[in-house]
């Protein structure tokens, strides 16, 4: 880019920056509702065949929490109750209603565009139990394949759209910033092919995933570095609960890996799979009245203290109970058999691991954020359905629903005029440089001191860290990847330090008491500092500016 002029730059009603379930979800609906998209996908052109996939929609193994409205034996203030009770104390009732009363429909929709879930000899959904879960409500494909069918029924459909509907997607694309006009989202300037580009858009959404490369290992792939929160953070949008990142109790155990590392589903510990420590004693005996199925946060404590009791570097996973368990769960079964992980007697080595982004840019049940036209959904997004520990399985259910609100949104704003001077940062030999620490220093770094249990000395050390990270120009893909997980982590660690208290996924070792009222704070980057702006009431809804 020259002088602040782009190579090339085009129009539309809305411009998708991801290609998980809930960008590709509203692509498509906006799409069908006559909408001209545009999606941007920082991975490689999709292939259901490739090894690895790059959105963390294909790696869902367990399913989506839903329930039909004609059961007998389930309904949707159940499924509220148990998303509560998971989100200790921080899920915003009224939002997750939202979300969770529109689930059937969501889901409807999926399966009219060609979703196949895993059904019985009469033709019903089957239906398999997680964690937090009261009621057998989770459905779910090819056992434990959920999301790669969810990806190639959207990848079948996103092909339908391109083909029929004019729908545009850009791959290997990098989106360098949100483009602002007039105090409103106006389109994005991205990278892709060595050229520099742009879209300008009345409707933007970001559906960027996750921060899961913030750490060592974790189970997100390799595109998940956080780069919908620094893109909404530098275009002034306000973001919460980013401390509360979600450590999975099984991650399959590989010693000395970084990078991706296997999931294993807990509808294993659904359907009779048992958490034990080397010394053979039940991990979670005595923690909760759910035991191996209690919420995620309290069973990665558990796996926690059970590693430190023995000082063994993993738990175990017992599947000797389950029936039929290759067939049952065949992607875990063939994955730990290629590793040659299990033990002899068949018992998987598990510790708990980077996963779920509970928090993330602030929006409404609709996806909208606190900045004009700039629109959040699925792992990005701090809808206020997850609190502070996510419900098993209904991560999926949300970019679905999400997704096809983001939809409606754009195509009720699509005529919303976007001023003629977008403003569009020029980058090159004016670029002075943002803070940019090397990746396995931030990794090693964020894994020590900001993982499962955290205390003030060690996030005050981690701030002074990140904050003494050399401002560098941000050269190429990898680089772009860089600095926004460098501001990435600079917002959880101010996030964390802020929150004396420990509450679902976010543990002080030095507060370990629990509030009696729950409270998030949302913050915003104010002259490159992460400043808190308001304190929201989950239960009030009420958002209190900080004096």
């Amino acid at each position: 880019m020259n002088d602040g002029v782009m190579d090339d730059v085009t129009r539309a009603d809305l411009v998708v920056v991801g290609a998980g379930v809930a960008g590709l979800t509203a692509a498509i609906r906006a799409a069908e509702l006559g909408l001209s998209v545009v999606i941007l996908n920082k991975g490689p052109q999709w292939d259901a065949h490739r090894v690895e996939q790059s959105t963390s929609t294909f790696y869902a193994q367990g399913g989506i929490a839903v329930v039909d409205p004609r059961s007998d034996t389930d309904t949707v203030a159940d499924h509220l109750d148990d998303t509560v009770a998971a989100g200790a104390g921080l899920t915003v009732p009224d939002a997750a209603a939202s979300i969770l009363a529109g689930g059937w429909s969501a889901v409807a929709t999926l399966i009219d565009w060609g979703a196949r879930f895993d059904r019985d000899a009469d033709g019903r959904l089957l239906r398999t139990l997680e964690g937090g879960h009261h009621a057998r409500r989770v459905i779910h494909a090819g056992g434990d394949a959920t999301g790669a069918e969810v990806a190639r029924t959207l990848g079948r459909r996103l092909g339908t759209a391109v083909r029929d509907l004019g729908v545009v997607c850009v791959d290997d694309a990098v989106v360098t910033s949100i483009l602002l006009a007039d105090g409103r989202a106006a389109g994005v300037a991205y990278r892709t092919g060595g050229r520099t580009a742009a879209v300008t858009a009345p409707s933007v959404l970001l559906a960027t995933g996750g921060v899961g490369h913030l750490y060592v290992a974790t189970t997100n792939p390799a595109g998940a570095t956080g780069d919908g929160i620094a893109l909404a953070l530098r275009a002034g949008a306000d973001v919460a609960d980013l401390e509360f990142i979600q450590f999975h109790p099984t991650m399959l155990h590989v010693p000395g890996a970084r990078g991706r590392r296997m999931l294993i589903t807990e509808a294993v510990r659904g359907e009779g799979g048992r958490l034990i420590a080397v010394d053979g004693r039940s991990v979670t005996d005595g923690v909760h009245p759910l035991g191996d199925l209690a919420p995620r946060d309290i069973v990665a404590d558990a796996v926690t203290d059970a590693m430190a009791r023995t000082g063994h570097p993993c738990v175990y996973l017992d599947v000797s109970a389950v029936d039929d368990f290759a067939r049952r769960f065949p992607t875990v079964a063939a994955g730990v058999t290629a590793l040659g992980a299990a033990t002899p007697d068949g018992r998987i080595p598990v510790v708990p691991g980077a996963h779920y982004l509970c928090g993330g840019v602030r929006t409404d049940a609709f996806g909208a954020t606190t900045v004009p036209g700039l629109l959040a959904a699925g792992e990005v997004a701090r809808t206020g359905l997850h609190g502070a520990n996510r419900l098993a399985s209904n991560s999926l259910l949300e970019g679905l629903v999400v997704g096809c609100r983001v939809a409606d949104h754009a195509a009720a704003h699509r005529r919303d005029g976007i001023s003629t001077t977008v403003g569009v940062p020029v980058h090159g030999h004016r670029d002075v440089g943002r803070p940019m620490m090397a990746r396995a220093e931030l990794q090693d770094l964020m894994t020590a001191l900001v993982a499962l249990r955290r205390d003030g000395e060690g996030l005050a050390a981690a701030a002074r860290r990140l904050d003494a990270a050399p401002r560098r120009v941000a050269d190429g893909p990898s680089a772009l990847e860089d600095v926004n997980l460098t501001l990435g982590a600079r917002a959880v660690v101010a996030a964390a330090a802020d929150r004396d208290e420990s509450r679902g996924s976010h543990t002080r070792i030095d507060h370990p008491r629990t509030e009696s009222v729950g409270s998030s704070t949302t913050y915003r980057l104010i002259d490159d500092e992460i400043v808190g702006v308001g304190v929201e009431s989950p239960v009030t809804q009420e958002v209190l500016a900080v004096s």
